[in-house]
């Protein structure tokens, strides 16, 4: 166990010895820190925005940004090994090679999850200081409470984070390429309502077994029911799927990988 976790330990030194990872980060904070003070400066005499209407913006607006660095990380992450050709160097130490896949992703994990924090914790103070009210914003339509259903949305946002960043480690660790993972990943989480709309659940019913039909689990915080009436277990159960599907994908090939090359 303890030469697992120092595995683990190498892996985010790599990470985070990097310029480009620090620069990603302090970009994360400033704009999450930067849309409550514009929120408050451009709100006008006769209008008013609320804490959590607030830190509901943007978090919605600094999710998209740290998805995409989020990807950027997970693309790299096998990818790069590939390309720098460290991997032999990596393959020849007395590790199996399910566990340097492993250590790599939890590594990610943990990026992820610390850029969330730092997403979070950065727009909640900019919108405490920054807020003209204590309103309770968004969630008007909902019986939630103002904090519960903000963070209940990050929760949801969070959830296609994680699935998009598997989608490119999966990409990554398959293609050993980088930019095919992050473009990828990045078309699914942009063209996601697009592709909804064109592969509606409700005119197909395949369409409800389609990934991006429940990419957006924020629909269940206002219904019952989410795209062609499916429920949030359907859902859930359906991400899982693909979830699964990702990794076993990544370890199969990762491990049967022939890297003399």
């Amino acid at each position: 166990m303890g030469e697992f976790a120092a595995l683990i330990h190498n892996e985010n030194i790599k990470i985070y010895s990097r310029v480009r990872t620090w620069i990603m980060l302090i970009l994360l904070a400033a704009m999450s820190a930067l849309f409550p003070v514009l929120f408050y400066y451009t709100s006008g005499n006769d209008s008013s925005i609320g804490l959590w209407e607030s830190f509901q913006i943007t978090v919605s607006i600094a999710f998209f940004l740290n998805t995409i660095f989020t990807v950027v990380v997970a693309s790299d992450s096998v990818a790069g090994e590939f390309s720098w050709g460290t991997i032999k160097l990596l393959l020849i130490r007395p590790w199996s090679r399910s566990k340097i896949l492993l250590s790599k992703y939890i590594s990610l994990v943990i990026f992820s999850l610390l850029s969330t924090v730092v997403l979070v914790a950065f727009g909640f103070a900019s919108s405490s200081i920054f807020s003209t009210s204590a309103g309770e914003g968004m969630n008007a339509v909902t019986n939630w409470s103002p904090a519960k259903y903000t963070f209940m949305g990050i929760l949801c946002q969070y959830i296609a984070l994680f699935l998009t960043a598997a989608l490119a480690f999966m990409v990554s660790s398959v293609f050993r390429a980088s930019g095919l993972a992050i473009g990828l990943s990045l078309f699914i989480m942009f063209a996601t309502d697009i592709l909804v709309q064109i592969f509606s659940p409700d005119r197909y019913e395949w369409a409800k077994y389609l990934i991006f039909t429940h990419m957006d689990l924020q629909v269940y915080l206002v219904s019952d029911s989410g795209p062609g009436g499916v429920s949030l277990w359907f859902s859930i159960g359906v991400l899982a799927a693909y979830y699964v599907l990702f990794l076993s994908v990544a370890w199969l090939v990762f491990r049967k990988r022939d890297v003399s090359t």
